[in-house]
């Protein structure tokens, strides 16, 4: 996108930007209602299954038919819940999820009714910080929907949540930072205009790789929705909540998948632009075609989140936060350091001699950044095999006191009999009954 397509936004007359918002409002709800279906037919697929068949072609129409029972549901609210916080909780949500698509480019500059415009609502030059400040905003609803309900496990899974944003949003920030060292721009349709003819989530293969892995800890999604993680808090966050409120949550979690997902598509897969070997045809990237390009690059990105939750178990909470802190950070500020570097000497029209030494030391510093990870991960398992080593080294029994435990580290299991276990269940129950008959 040139300089000039570029200062066409802010020109539209009223008419078309609420033409363009109601657009975005429309894809946005049809995407979330065709992903909460193609979700459940590719899992059921991947679990042979049939999934959703009946209502509309295909089951198409399942999701409209879900949406609609679950705002006519009779709604119950807790009487410990503050209701002024429970009520904005959902909506912080949803319109958080609406408003990241502001800056989304969807296609080049075409023309609507006579007057030409650019395929996106709005662009300026700091887009990007945009949709990261907006994302930030949205968890807000999550931990607040913890806190009103008056719960303690809608509050743990509020917490959980905050804790998890936190940490991913750090990795993916630094993941955009390469990006806009080599696209000069934090706007996205210049970010979109960079990436000819080579995509960047080829030349900046780890950012791409960083974003991918941030983006799913960033929604929730499994193997990372821990906040929702329904053996430990039921639900999580919105566990009381029910009816339209609970379809707003709902629908901003999957809205924030289609958000990350076509984010992914602008900052590293040429966003509206056609692939090659699409990109040969002359009208490819011209008209209303490039809409159909970027809509199956944002798909691909849906499918990732459809066949990560069918194919892996959820991680455990410290494994998922040293994933984030101590393999995402490090990783993300060491790739920083060497593009950073690149990108100077590029400037400076370097000689090959200083690009030999760039080289060297881009080596040296990526060696150190993984011994140091190596180094970490060797401490963590040999105080692990201390903590194990100091554990006393006692038989127990798993039934004593009549409730099953499993054994500490270091500790041995003593397995009794039936007869012994039901011997022991006879003597506890004659203490209940002889304390019983004491206080009667």
């Amino acid at each position: 996108m040139t300089s000039n397509q570029f200062g066409l936004f802010g020109t539209d007359p009223w008419w078309l930007v609420l033409l363009k918002v109601l657009a975005i409002f429309v894809i946005l709800v049809l995407l979330t209602l065709f992903t909460i279906w193609w979700e459940r037919r590719v899992v059921s697929r991947m679990q042979n299954r049939i999934g959703p068949n009946r209502v509309g072609p295909q089951g198409l129409l399942q999701s409209l038919m879900d949406g609609i029972k679950l705002a006519l549901k009779e709604e119950v609210i807790p009487r410990t819940a503050h209701l002024a916080v429970y009520w904005i909780a959902p909506v912080i949500s949803a319109t958080m999820a609406f408003l990241a698509f502001a800056v989304i480019p969807f296609g080049p500059t075409v023309s609507i009714f006579g007057v030409k415009t650019p395929l996106q609502l709005t662009d300026f030059p700091v887009s990007v910080l945009y949709v990261l400040a907006i994302a930030s905003i949205g968890i807000y609803g999550i931990v607040l929907a913890g806190w009103s309900s008056g719960s303690p496990y809608p509050l743990l899974g509020g917490l959980r949540s905050s804790a998890q944003v936190i940490s991913y949003e750090i990795a993916m920030g630094l993941s955009f930072v390469a990006v806009f060292l080599y696209a000069g721009s934090m706007s996205t349709s210049e970010i979109v205009a960079a990436q000819q003819p080579v995509w960047f989530a080829v030349i900046l293969l780890p950012s791409f790789l960083i974003y991918v892995t941030s983006m799913v800890g960033e929604t929730n999604r499994a193997p990372f929705d821990l906040p929702e993680a329904e053996g430990e808090l039921v639900g999580g966050f919105h566990t009381e909540y029910s009816s339209l409120k609970f379809a707003l949550f709902f629908l901003a979690e999957y809205i924030n998948m289609v958000t990350v997902s076509a984010l992914a598509t602008t900052l590293f897969l040429g966003g509206w632009r056609a692939p090659w070997p699409l990109s040969v045809w002359a009208s490819a990237n011209s008209g209303w075609w490039p809409m159909l390009w970027w809509l199956v690059k944002v798909q691909l990105f849906i499918f990732f989140f459809i066949w990560l939750r069918g194919t892996l178990p959820r991680l455990r909470y410290d494994q998922f936060m040293k994933l984030g802190w101590k393999l995402l950070i490090p990783i993300s500020i060491v790739w920083i350091v060497i593009v950073a570097g690149a990108r100077t000497l590029r400037d400076q029209s370097a000689t090959s001699s200083s690009r030999d030494t760039l080289f060297i030391a881009a080596g040296v510093i990526l060696l150190a950044a993984v011994l140091s990870l190596v180094a970490s991960s060797r401490a963590d398992k040999r105080k692990t095999q201390a903590d194990e080593a100091r554990a006393t080294v006692a038989e127990y029994q798993v039934d004593a006191g009549g409730f099953p435990v499993p054994p500490l580290p270091g500790q041995q299991a003593v397995l009794t009999s039936r007869r012994d276990s039901a011997v022991g269940t006879t003597i506890i129950q004659q203490r209940i009954d002889n304390q019983e008959n004491a206080d009667g």
